[in-house]
């Protein structure tokens, strides 16, 4: 059976990831209530990092641990991709040695490559063009805040990068209207916003991407491996910092979220990260619920039979 794969959010269908959402809360119910679930007991887990993260290294390893598997981290030192060695030949390799490959890295291609090769479950945990690991968390947090996000208005206010495509992709999925805030020179690609019909819209004025919303969202202005741009981009991203002012024209019950580390005082000013509307602690404390869940249906829920399901 050819493994399923987590490349983005369209790899499952809008079915699955409703599942997979209700089992994440589900996980996180047994954490908490201190009931053990150790479903990945002999699996393991080879997590290849050649961007580094604090909240996506420890939120695999702890899933797994929790999952009573097992984790192997690989920084770009630890591997010999940064050596020259094919990246089909090290998914070949690793294929036969785990149960499951994560990637964070800077280039999609070397993600789509890897997949290609491998005979094992591949999951996308942050590329130069999509970051759907996050989304699950973040459609997690919204459910258990507010419930449905069908239907809701969520604005994304910022670079119009990987986040953003996820997003983008999210809507589709999961049926709400997302508004899209970027300055011209940093809109997202317009194959993925075209592919999303109307469920996404794009401008170039926060306010009005705001306006309304149930949920806000951004992102840092100057990514790891962008810091060379950190001048320019400040200067074109200084509009769209999400502040009091720009919150007070969401709906009066609106949720702020941002996948972190965030700089307070460039994308999104102290008063709204550390206020009221923001869940962005509740958004990173599920990243290890969601995953948990997607390691479940990616190495056990998606091999049975369709009959036993």
């Amino acid at each position: 059976m050819a493994p399923r794969h987590f490349l983005s959010l369209l790899d499952l269908s809008p079915a699955e990831l409703q599942a997979l959402l209700q089992r994440a809360i589900t996980l996180k119910a047994l954490q908490k209530q201190g009931i053990p679930h150790e479903f990945l007991r002999g699996k393991v887990l080879g997590m290849i990092f050649e961007k580094s993260s604090t909240r996506t290294r420890v939120s695999f390893e702890a899933a797994m641990a929790q999952a009573g598997g097992s984790s192997i981290f690989l920084s770009p030192r630890d591997t010999q991709l940064g050596r020259g060695e094919p990246i089909e030949d090290m998914a070949r390799v690793m294929s036969g040695m785990v149960d499951c490959v994560m990637i964070r890295t800077f280039h999609q291609e070397t993600l789509t490559r890897f997949a290609a090769y491998a005979s094992v479950p591949v999951i996308n945990a942050l590329t130069d063009l999509q970051h759907p690991c996050q989304l699950l968390a973040d459609i997690q947090t919204f459910h258990e805040q507010r419930g449905s996000i069908q239907g809701k208005r969520v604005a994304w206010i910022g670079d119009g990068f990987n986040m953003c495509h996820s997003y983008i992709d999210a809507a589709r999925q999961f049926d709400f209207e997302l508004r899209i805030a970027a300055p011209p020179s940093h809109q997202p690609h317009a194959a993925i916003l075209e592919a999303a019909g109307a469920h996404a819209v794009l401008g170039t004025d926060p306010a009005w991407a705001v306006e309304g919303a149930d949920l806000v969202v951004t992102d840092v202005w100057a990514s790891m491996g962008q810091e060379e741009e950190q001048s320019e981009r400040e200067q074109c991203f200084a509009p769209y910092q999400v502040n009091a002012a720009l919150m007070d024209k969401a709906n009066p019950n609106a949720l702020f979220m941002h996948c972190l580390p965030a700089h307070r005082g460039e994308e999104v000013t102290a008063e709204v990260i550390d206020g009221p509307h923001s869940v962005v602690w509740e958004e990173a404390a599920n990243r290890l619920h969601s995953q948990k869940a997607l390691l479940e249906f990616l190495l056990i829920t998606s091999r049975l039979p369709k009959h036993s399901l």
